[in-house]
């Protein structure tokens, strides 16, 4: 009952438009058609799309003169104009009512990292950030990923010690100096099997600075699962 007196005061929206649908979490068809889900072939490190001809298991230029510190990454979606609403709703406006599709989509691009994993891991926000925003849309995400995959999650596996500007904005390089030495793990993770979860993989610094963090806890694998990724240069501006 008090779903649908919700329903009836602030009726549900489509995840990318103002159009009214019969339940949350809901794109309609025409929209829907327009989202650029990621698929084969993709690096087998970093997840950037590769050429048509690609063979299973190739590596991007970029991951095979310099393999990142994390085993491997994957994304549901290209980072394009409607994944960019998807994620500045949540990250920036606290929308909540597409997490579970998000997770559906998350799951199945990350089937084979998830059916490993010991464990989640949100990347972490400064608990300044955090004190601010008063969430971390990356631990949402991870919670309902969790949810959607049925492994477990820790929440503060992650966390970021140091308050460095953001990220938006900030060319590849930049990004790895604004990160590096921020993020610490917060225990012992000796032979484990971690997926990490964020938003939006734009140049993999973030996530590198996981990954060895994890890596110095024990970690054996590290993985990344995020809902969108850049494929573009122009789409870095986030």
């Amino acid at each position: 009952m008090i779903s649908q007196l919700s329903d009836l005061i602030w009726p549900p929206r489509s995840l990318l438009s103002e159009t009214i649908v019969d339940r949350p979490g809901v794109i309609e068809p025409q929209l829907w058609g327009e989202l650029r889900f990621l698929s084969q072939p993709l690096c087998a490190c970093c997840g950037f799309p590769l050429p048509d001809h690609a063979a299973e298991g190739d590596r991007c230029a970029a991951c095979a003169a310099d393999a990142p510190a994390y085993d491997s990454a994957c994304a549901a979606l290209a980072y394009d104009d409607h994944a960019r609403k998807l994620i500045l709703d949540l990250k920036r406006g606290g929308r909540r009512d597409g997490l579970p599709v998000f997770a559906r989509w998350m799951a199945a691009a990350g089937a084979e990292r998830l059916d490993r994993a010991d464990f989640l891991a949100p990347a972490p926000m400064h608990w300044t950030r955090l004190a601010v925003r008063s969430f971390n849309q990356a631990a949402w995400l991870t919670q309902a990923l969790a949810r959607a995959s049925g492994k477990p999650w820790k929440p503060a596996a992650l966390v970021r010690v140091k308050r460095r500007r953001s990220q938006a904005g900030l060319s590849a390089s930049e990004r790895r100096r604004n990160v590096g030495g921020a993020i610490k793990a917060s225990g012992r993770f000796k032979g484990k099997t971690v997926v990490v979860v964020d938003d939006v993989f734009t140049t993999g610094a973030t996530l590198e600075a996981c990954a060895r963090a994890l890596r110095k806890a024990g970690a054996a694998e590290v993985h990344a699962v995020t809902l969108a990724r850049v494929v573009r240069p122009a789409d870095i501006l986030i």
